[in-house]
């Protein structure tokens, strides 16, 4: 009988153990290290667009040559220097013929010019007078005077420089037979200072200066 209860013995000792014993918890799961984000490198900043170059200013248009010289003619000729103005209107004139500022403005110039040249005669100033009317007269038969009623003629001033002329080589005359030939020399050298190619002034004026040198060469008088 023992034999029998053998086996099932050992059967109910291995089903008891079995039962009793706990099953082991499972093992927690291992968690694996998150390995760290590459390193972010630093963003470049965008590149600079080119600065775009400064608007250069519209250029004035460029002046012609006529026109700056009828330009400062008028400069001129508000600042009452006649002569001046209607030598730069010539030039404007040559380099345009026709210009049309010139053709308005000469005229008046040119009047201007014989009216300074009398005002002078009148203030006792023959040589700034003959200057004048000798200048006028250079001007006088230029084109953009053409078709203008200038009120007096070539002849005219010719006339007017004339008798400038005659009564200083008088009074140059009359001053040396005086033996004032420092005064005649004066009136000589006034007419050359308006009229350079005067023979008979020059001629004049080389013979009262070689008689003035000659005099201051004497001896004092006792």
């Amino acid at each position: 009988m023992i034999r029998r209860l053998l086996p099932f013995c050992l059967t109910a000792v291995l089903l008891y153990g079995c039962a009793g014993a706990k099953p082991s918890p499972p093992a927690p799961p291992v968690e694996m290290p998150v390995p760290p984000p590459p390193p972010v490198a630093p963003s470049e900043p965008p590149p600079a667009l080119p600065e775009a170059p400064p608007e250069a200013p519209p250029k004035a248009p460029a002046v012609s040559p006529a026109d700056k010289a009828f330009v400062d003619g008028m400069v001129a000729l508000q600042e009452g220097r006649q002569e001046r103005a209607l030598e730069l209107f010539s030039i404007a004139w040559k380099e345009r013929p026709g210009h049309p500022g010139v053709s308005q403005e000469f005229d008046g110039a040119l009047q201007a010019l014989k009216k300074s040249g009398d005002a002078a005669y009148a203030q006792g100033k023959l040589e700034d007078a003959g200057k004048r009317w000798m200048a006028t007269l250079r001007y006088i038969n230029h084109p953009a005077t053409k078709g203008k009623n200038t009120p007096f003629t070539r002849y005219d001033v010719q006339g007017q420089v004339d008798r400038l002329t005659a009564g200083l080589m008088d009074k140059g005359l009359l001053d040396y037979r005086k033996g004032n030939i420092e005064a005649a020399i004066a009136d000589w050298k006034t007419i050359l200072a308006y009229d350079p190619g005067n023979e008979e002034a020059a001629k004049h004026l080389k013979t009262a200066t070689t008689q003035l040198e000659n005099l201051k060469k004497l001896p004092p008088a006792k």
